[in-house]
């Protein structure tokens, strides 16, 4: 480790970042310790407890972190604030990609479902970029306008296809983006998350100097493709990992790096800890109140993740009009 890397880690661990890491331990225990099951009261408790309860908030905090950290990316090679995975269309992409895996596929393993999402996360990705280069933007709002109507189109075609082929369920239950089914055997390729994140580090660097535009990339001596190409394939790694396993999360990628770069800036590799931990403690919250809003039944994540995101994307609407006036 170099003598810079090594400050960045201990200068990292500030009073802050250490509460936290405190806030994000003790949402964990709580979502340990929230369940309809009585897991001090039956035999089996314990067992249940390692088996649903302990796969289902490390599903929360590997997927909430993929989102977070792809939201962010995104934001720094389009250089917008309102890019994430579900203003770009990346997230119907995936969906699509699933659709039409369980239409070729009649009973698809879950690999097979996470190839078709990546895939088509990876090609409506590469889409929108492409599209932006040839649009001239007078305004920040033209870029999430322009992936929410490819994002509808998209949708549209879903639903076209999921109805001639019977197959509307499998895309509603995509849609809810819920955790209720997590349990020990179908969670575990969501460790893929921690390889991303890794590989997002060691080119944290070059996709911020990406972020600076295409010239001044370029003058500094990157390759501007290059690195546009690996971040696009990062995050639709881990949108469609978290697409085939969870299923939509809405305004996650959004709420949580605008949050971060208004309070610390736009540096990645500083900022991808607070990113991680700042969504994991998001979506526990989010799934603690959807499992006990209407206890023992739950509503899906997804439900309050939208309302939440909804909430803070207008705010962020009028925050950045009344600073442009």
């Amino acid at each position: 480790m170099s003598s810079s890397q090594g400050l960045t880690i201990k200068g990292m661990w500030t009073k802050s970042f250490v509460l936290m890491v405190v806030i994000t331990i003790i949402l964990a225990i709580i979502s340990l310790a929230t369940g309809a099951y009585d897991i001090t009261g039956q035999s089996d408790g314990w067992e249940m407890f390692f088996i649903t309860r302990v796969p289902r908030t490390l599903a929360l905090m590997l997927s909430s972190a993929a989102m977070a950290i792809s939201g962010m990316i995104m934001q720094l090679l389009t250089q917008n604030r309102f890019v994430e995975p579900t203003t770009t269309g990346t997230i119907e992409w995936a969906g699509l990609g699933l659709l039409l895996i369980y239409i070729i596929i009649p009973a698809p393993s879950l690999v097979q479902r996470m190839s078709g999402a990546i895939v088509f996360s990876f090609v409506g990705t590469m889409l929108f970029f492409l599209l932006l280069r040839k649009v001239k933007l007078k305004s920040s709002l033209i870029v999430p306008i322009i992936g929410i109507m490819m994002g509808a189109v998209v949708s549209a075609f879903s639903t076209f296809l999921g109805l001639v082929f019977n197959k509307t369920q499998s895309i509603e239950i995509w849609f809810q983006g819920s955790f209720a089914s997590i349990q020990r055997g179908r969670y575990e390729y969501l460790w893929v998350i921690v390889l991303v994140t890794i590989i997002i580090y060691i080119f944290a660097d070059r996709l911020t100097l990406a972020s600076l535009g295409e010239d001044i990339a370029t003058n500094l001596g990157l390759n501007y493709n290059r690195i546009i190409l690996i971040g696009t394939a990062l995050v639709s790694l881990s949108v469609g990992v978290v697409a085939a396993v969870i299923g939509n999360l809405p305004f996650l990628g959004l709420i949580v790096p605008n949050i971060v770069s208004m309070i610390r800036g736009d540096n990645l590799k500083e900022n991808l800890p607070w990113v991680a931990l700042v969504g994991m403690a998001t979506i526990m919250a989010c799934d603690i109140l959807a499992r006990t809003i209407i206890a023992p039944f739950e509503v899906p994540v997804s439900l309050i993740l939208g309302t939440l995101g909804s909430v803070v994307f207008i705010s962020i609407l009028l925050y950045q009009r009344r600073k442009h006036t």
